[in-house]
């Protein structure tokens, strides 16, 4: 199962979700979301994303019917629902607003505004450096001679005859 390149954006927002452990199978081996959605065909991030903006109870249910539809049931001594309810606590919650966040906002702000701040750090240096080694640097010899005026630099030769 790949993610497609539209799906890409899709990052680590869902790994506290996808990777958390809902069980062992009838092997021993610790199933977590993730595998759960890959053996029931499901895309684990389309899935996480989807469950994500329901609200909480459709997506407890939403979980706990695809926890609950495991082909040979390994959990099926257990009630899906509350496995369900812990998992959906861990997925990252919309706001009811189509407005990010204060949280998101502060969180990318503050990623930008450092970025920003090392940049200007950055170009100080860089432009006070080369001002200190400019003012370091002797100046240029300026030639004082005149210069040669064209006739004497080169001097003008008289085409050949084609004589007599």
């Amino acid at each position: 199962m790949t993610r497609s390149a539209s799906d890409s954006f899709l990052g680590s927002e869902f790994d506290a979700f996808l990777f958390a452990p809902i069980g062992e199978d009838t092997n021993g081996m610790l199933l977590s979301v993730l595998s759960v959605l890959a053996r029931l065909d499901v895309d684990p991030w389309q899935e996480a994303a989807k469950l994500a903006r329901l609200p909480e109870e459709a997506a407890t249910q939403r979980l706990a019917s695809l926890i609950a539809a495991l082909p040979d049931g390994p959990l099926a001594h257990l009630d899906p629902r509350p496995i369900a309810a812990r998992l959906i606590a861990l997925l990252p919650r919309r706001s009811s607003s189509k407005s990010p966040s204060r949280e998101t906002l502060l969180g990318v702000g503050a990623a930008t505004n450092s970025w920003g701040v090392i940049y200007v750090i950055f170009m100080v240096l860089v432009l006070g450096t080369q001002f200190i080694i400019a003012s370091h640097q002797p100046p240029a010899p300026v030639d004082n001679f005149p210069t040669p005026a064209s006739s004497t630099a080169f001097p003008q030769m008289t085409p050949p005859s084609s004589g007599p």
